[in-house]
């Protein structure tokens, strides 16, 4: 299809902005030719070429590699692997030829990028319907494991990949919503934190910000209103508390800039849920930043602390909230000094304190650490990335790791809140919040871990099962014939220990497969089946292990328990109608969820984990017993069954109920008066006429609190009844909330 003269001026244009910023980044004019010609090479290979939104293809690379360069800060072979990561996926050039052109470190790059390109981007519509749900969990979590084996290679291949990510999501209003869920729920559940421990805020923060646009519609709509509003407002008087400081640190010779900025939509919208607040309460919704460089001869961290002292003697401090990340920096290299001030005009204030080098890093993670690395003040801050990505590597390497075990330990593990111990010689260490002794000492050496028998924490003699907790200094007791105890496994928290802990085992068992295989035949006997490959696979599958050999080991060592066999081999069993008449339902339309649904082959419910109601913003999944699962959007659950079963996502709308009820809580909070509950439960029942299942309300300092689980029809008649509660004397806030949160009727 030939490009139109529009089309040309548009590539054009889009060019010179990446050519310009490549330029910047280029040590000589041969880089910059190279990426000339990686631009020309990629054109022609994709001329012609359109995306669904209509634009020509090749804006698509160009976007990726304008990212690269300007907001992850990366180089000119990155820039030109960004040019070329569709070429060997989409046109008929090969990998060699790559190679031939641009040299092997590129053709690495792009191979990497094509590998993920495959994981990823297959298309959701060629997915069975009736595939089975292990298996093809199973295939997702490998497919995963096997682009984190990237950064064996090159870290650069996920950076690039970060950057293609959020073009596509950048562009996400031209896909079909199916596609939206998945590529959506895949961001939440593996970019977003990946961004996060790579310490790309800028980009998780835009990737978070178009996650709620898309799962939450209103509700960014309305914060984003309330922050445009707030800041009309409340602008001037921040410039009237910067002000001062500026003032005073000229006066200082201070070489720095001083900005505010408005925390983002995503997380005023995660801190109102978090903390069941309404954005009225959200009292830190701005930050001020210093940025300042560094006199030479003086350590950063105490020019942080003597400029807080400056801007401290104007203002009253929060020394309740003071967070020293230069001292500990965060797991993603993140360091500042975060203090806190009473504004003139009342309000804390939060003042991020960086260097220039602290400010790169903070922005841009993992790249700007390369670009310090040869700094003296530098190196050390290079060693918690390295031990994240061997950590990874670790894993990684181990063959016998399953590859589902390896998503969920990934995904809870990145996001794990860490803390600081110290060895007996007062060495720190960071480990993942929740973490044993035990863990500790196969942190330190694999021989102390397996011969550990008790630890010595702050000097208290306490079992191999305490938790760490932040500060803790600690000893392990080890016994030369000491070895490890299955046991164990229950006992430690990161990855690492429990792979050392099962190879450990299952070397001891020596004929572990045979013994396993007997004990197995022998259950398998009780209940009337027998040893068959039909089998044997559904408990493969159903235990999540790599073949027969790793199902016999950890029966033979008690990792597999066979008690409840005979309700493993009956449940899950193809639906017969299905099976029969190899049903499939079209995706790519709407189903409706009526009362009576006249189409007999397919039902819904409501998943208890987030319990949706018609007119929420929903996602749908087919089960085993093919019916419909329906989850809210924004359900932690329904993020990773769309990463994990992405062909099983079925489109369904809400049809109007007038039968049908549907079960929802709302919290109810205000200042106690006489008649303050019949006034709220008189109204429901009497003016709306809805059902209660538990009422609750309890009373402390004048301030009541009230729970109300309510059958509702819908969303529209839920908002219509806070909406109406919220008129009623001394109510000061009425929110929805989900009826598993931690606040739990009496």
């Amino acid at each position: 299809m030939e490009f139109t003269k529009k089309d040309n001026e548009l590539i054009e244009r889009e060019f010179e902005s990446l050519r310009i910023a490549a330029l910047n980044r280029c040590a000589n004019h041969q880089e910059y030719e190279e990426i000339i010609k990686a631009y020309e090479f990629a054109s022609n290979a994709h001329y012609g070429v359109r995306r669904r939104s209509g634009e020509p293809y090749i804006i698509h690379p160009i976007s990726v590699a304008r990212i690269v360069v300007k907001e992850i800060g990366l180089g000119y072979k990155s820039i030109i692997s960004a040019l070329l990561h569709d070429v060997v996926e989409d046109t008929e050039y090969t990998v060699e030829d790559i190679e031939r052109l641009f040299g092997a470190k590129i053709a690495s790059l792009v191979d990497g990028l094509t590998k993920i390109k495959h994981t990823f981007d297959y298309k959701v519509e060629d997915t069975n319907i009736n595939s089975d749900e292990e298996s093809e969990k199973s295939i997702q979590a490998e497919n995963f494991k096997r682009i984190l084996l990237t950064l064996n290679d090159d870290v650069r291949v996920i950076l690039i990949k970060l950057a293609d990510r959020l073009h596509n999501l950048r562009t996400i209003d031209s896909m079909p919503e199916r596609k939206q869920d998945k590529i959506l729920s895949e961001t939440m559940y593996i970019f977003i934190p990946l961004a996060h421990r790579l310490g790309l805020y800028s980009i998780k923060s835009e990737m978070e910000n178009i996650w709620l646009k898309y799962r939450e519609p209103e509700a960014y709509n309305e914060i984003k209103n309330r922050i445009a509003d707030y800041t009309e407002r409340k602008g001037n008087t921040i410039d009237d508390f910067i002000d001062p400081i500026s003032k005073v640190l000229k006066s200082h010779n201070y070489n720095f800039t001083i900005t505010k900025r408005v925390k983002s939509p995503y997380s005023i919208w995660k801190k109102m849920q978090n903390k069941g607040i309404p954005f009225e309460e959200i009292y830190d919704l701005y930050a001020v930043r210093i940025v300042f460089k560094p006199e030479n001869g003086k350590s950063e961290r105490q020019q942080c602390w003597d400029i807080y002292s400056l801007i401290s003697e104007d203002y009253i401090s929060n020394t309740e909230r003071i967070r020293d990340w230069v001292s500990t920096p965060k797991s993603n290299g993140y360091q500042a000094l975060h203090c806190t001030l009473m504004s003139p005009r009342g309000g804390w204030i939060e003042i991020q304190i960086r260097t220039e080098r602290m400010d790169a890093i903070a922005e841009r993670g993992l790249a700007a650490h390369w670009k310090y690395k040869n700094e003296k003040v530098g190196t050390n801050k290079e060693q918690d990335i390295e031990e994240w990505l061997n950590m990874v590597r670790e894993v990684l390497n181990n063959p016998n790791v399953n590859a589902l075990e390896f998503l969920d330990s990934f995904h809870s593990g990145i996001l794990t809140k860490e803390i600081y111990v110290f060895t007996p010689h007062g060495e720190s260490k960071r480990l993942p919040k929740g973490a044993t002794a035990l863990d500790f000492a196969y942190y330190i050496h694999t021989h102390i871990g397996n011969t550990a028998i008790a630890a010595k924490v702050n000097l208290k003699l306490v079992p191999l099962s305490y938790t760490l907790k932040n500060g803790d200094q600690i000893e392990i007791i080890t016994a030369e014939n000491q070895t490890p105890q299955r046991e164990w496994l229950d006992i430690v928290k990161t990855q690492k220990a429990k792979n050392i802990i099962y190879e450990s085992l299952k070397a001891e068992g020596k004929n572990s497969i045979k013994d396993g295989q007997e004990k197995l035949e022998a259950e398998l006997s009780k209940c009337g089946v027998k040893s068959q490959n039909r089998v044997l696979q559904k408990l493969i599958e159903e235990f999540g292990v790599s073949g027969k050999d790793e199902l016999y080991t950890k029966i033979s060592i008690g990792l597999i328990d066979l008690t409840n066999l005979n309700e493993i081999l009956r449940k899950n069993k193809e639906n017969k109608l299905v099976k029969y008449w190899k049903l499939t339902f079209d995706k790519k339309k709407d189903y409706l969820l009526k009362e009576n649904p006249t189409d007999k082959t397919l039902s819904y419910k409501t998943a208890k984990c987030c319990n949706p109601i018609p007119g929420d913003p929903i996602i749908c999944f087919l089960n085993d017993e093919n019916e419909l699962v329906i989850h809210k959007k924004i359900c932690p659950k329904a993020t990773e069954l769309a990463t994990t079963h992405g062909g099983r996502i079925v489109n369904a709308k809400w049809t109007k109920h007038s039968i049908l009820s549907f079960l929802t809580r709302i919290r109810v909070k205000g200042i106690d008066r006489m008649g303050i509950v019949n006034d709220v439960t008189g109204y429901i029942t009497r003016e709306v006429k809805v059902n209660f299942r538990k009422i609750f309300f309890e009373v402390h300092d004048g301030i009541f609190v009230g729970y109300l689980d309510l059958y509702v029809y819908s969303a529209g008649d839920l908002d219509q009844i806070i909406h109406n509660i919220n008129k009623i004397k001394g109510v000061e806030t009425v929110k929805r909330i989900e009826i598993n949160d931690n606040e739990q009727i009496q």
